[in-house]
């Protein structure tokens, strides 16, 4: 039997700049706006997309240009005794906020002075503000008043290239026969592409081999992806 070790998860750096965004026809659209700040006729802007999708890289993306403060429930607390709100912010994941009372109150509260001050929001959600469970009609009434942008299923040009980087953020080298090997062959999806690439980089490092087609072989029959 061929020794192994055990693979260690060190963590990996994922590139969040804007050069690292490849512009699709899935996401074309999000960078648009993205690119288009604060020229924006709306001071809430919301992102959706299915999980893996883009949308913290388009968020962190966006803090980066627009200085932008990430909002969670504690910070909103926070900011209510503050005059000088900031002129950009995020909420990555507006779930943490819906279904809660006291939350949806404070993002209503934060939503208004914000507008009133000029101010901006970048929202992120796995769908559109209308399939939200949203309990507060004056704040359901605001988001849905707001543009909310999709991002699509990755075409073949955007997985590629959504998979090299996704190898490079691990710094591992794979050849791009090894992707184009997978892209037939894996779900067309983005949390797929990142579970995948977690496995591949996971029996690499505890096998001590490169990333070749035999290997992404053996993890996808594994799987039963492969005949």
């Amino acid at each position: 039997m061929k020794p192994t070790q055990l693979g260690l998860d060190l963590g990996h750096r994922e590139a969040f700049e804007r050069e690292d965004l490849w512009v699709s026809v899935s996401n074309a659209a999000a960078i648009g706006w993205l690119d288009r700040w604060p020229d924006w006729n709306s001071p809430l802007l919301v992102i959706h997309g299915p999980a893996a999708s883009g949308k913290t890289h388009l968020a962190k993306v966006w803090q980066k240009k627009a200085a932008a403060l990430d909002i969670l429930p504690e910070k909103l607390a926070e900011l209510r005794g503050i005059n000088d709100l900031p002129k950009a912010a995020i909420v990555d994941d507006a779930a943490i906020f819906i279904g809660d009372r006291h939350g949806e109150t404070a993002l209503f509260h934060f939503y208004n002075r914000m507008k009133e001050s000029g101010g901006h929001i970048l929202m992120t959600a796995l769908n559109a503000p209308k399939e939200w469970d949203v309990a507060l009609p004056d704040l359901k009434s605001r988001l849905l008043a707001a543009p909310a942008v999709a991002i699509a299923a990755p075409d073949e040009e955007l997985m590629a290239v959504v998979l090299t980087k996704l190898f490079s953020d691990r710094q591992i080298f794979v050849p791009q026969e090894v992707v184009q090997f997978i892209l037939p062959r894996v779900e067309r999806s983005f949390s797929a592409l990142r579970d995948l690439a977690a496995e591949i980089d996971r029996k690499a490092l505890a096998e001590k081999r490169p990333v070749t087609i035999p290997l992404v072989r053996e993890i996808l029959q594994s799987q039963g992806s492969l005949l």
